[in-house]
């Protein structure tokens, strides 16, 4: 889903904040998400179960390496606080952050990008904001890892070394690589990328 034109269906006269709009699309739109990132709404519709299927495999490396209950927690749709705009925030499927994250919220239930050491996307039909839009953002961000499960080309990027708004290093791996990820996470995670990307497929009848 991409970059979303909001009117604004409110009856005061005020002018609203980008926040209360967001607040307002959750409100009607159980289960869907709202993100704010550059100053625009990004709106995702609730995830079909390929997409959750592949996030529930993926947690299981994680969780196996002791990346959840130590130093580090490995959780699901937490708000990563952005430097790119006043109310600009994204909400990662998943990601490995500091266990000290309570005592870091911004506010609007986002935190600081600090206590963040990878950020993880499974791609929808919003593949273009998680290949282009969220790569600026989180590399603004500072965040250290960012993987993306592309479901559209089927690929797996690692992305490492943010500089500006961009990463130095960007590999892509397709099915049939092993691929372990940088140790500043905490812990050695071995992804098997046809695993993954076999989860995020829709299963077929016979």
């Amino acid at each position: 889903m991409s970059a979303a034109s909001v009117e604004q269906p409110f009856h005061d006269e005020e002018p609203v904040t980008l926040t209360t709009i967001a607040d307002e699309i959750m409100e009607r739109h159980p289960g869907y998400r709202v993100e704010i990132i550059g100053g625009h709404l990004l709106v995702t519709p609730s995830p079909d179960a390929p997409h959750a299927r592949a996030l529930t495999g993926l947690m299981i490396p994680f969780i196996a390496a002791g990346l959840h209950g130590g130093e580090t927690e490995t959780l699901q749709n937490v708000g990563l606080w952005l430097p790119t705009g006043v109310e600009d925030y994204a909400i990662p499927d998943l990601v490995v952050v500091d266990a000290d994250i309570d005592d870091h919220l911004v506010e609007n239930n986002a935190y600081d990008p600090a206590c963040f050491r990878l950020v993880l996307e499974v791609t929808s039909g919003n593949w273009k904001d998680d290949l282009k839009t969220k790569v600026a953002a989180y590399a603004e961000a500072k965040v250290p890892v960012y993987v993306i499960v592309d479901r559209k080309h089927q690929r797996l990027h690692v992305l490492t070394d943010p500089v500006g708004s961009t990463y130095e290093n960007h590999r892509p791996h397709a099915s049939g690589e092993l691929v372990t990820l940088p140790d500043s996470i905490g812990a050695k995670v071995t992804l098997d990328v046809a695993e993954i990307l076999r989860a995020g497929r829709p299963k077929t009848s016979d």
